[in-house]
């Protein structure tokens, strides 16, 4: 089996991917009571070293949530043009958090210091 990691939509479940959802064990993971999600939580935050981690559904959820918890509304986001924030996530950023994208050329979707740098606008207030 082929797993391909471009996008949530790509890679399609096996029929025991399938059986193994099926039977997980569930519960309301708003109160913290899905015991599948609780410890594949557990287990990220671990490897990881970090104290906890959050399972969002899609990579566009992980990419706003990081963008509403890392900006103030009036920020300027600097991302490479090409960047699936801005070709694929529309005006999720301006909608969600309230913040511009601005983009910046990047060499095959990577960006240098000095062109962020360069981005970086003054702060006139």
């Amino acid at each position: 089996m082929t797993i391909d990691l471009r996008s949530d939509t790509v890679t399609r479940p096996s029929a025991e991917m399938r059986s193994v959802m099926a039977s997980a064990e569930v519960g309301d993971d708003v109160y913290g009571e899905d015991p599948t999600v609780n410890r594949l939580q557990e287990r990220i935050a671990r490897l990881l070293g970090k104290e906890n981690a959050l399972f969002v559904t899609s990579g566009t959820m992980g990419n706003q949530l990081s963008i509403k918890v890392h900006t103030q509304p009036g920020d300027e986001l600097i991302a490479e043009r090409d960047a699936h924030i801005f070709q694929y996530e529309t005006g999720g950023a301006a909608f969600l958090s309230s913040v511009q994208v601005h983009t910046v050329h990047g060499e095959r979707g990577i960006l240098t210091a000095g062109r962020v740098r360069e981005a970086i606008r003054p702060d006139i207030y």
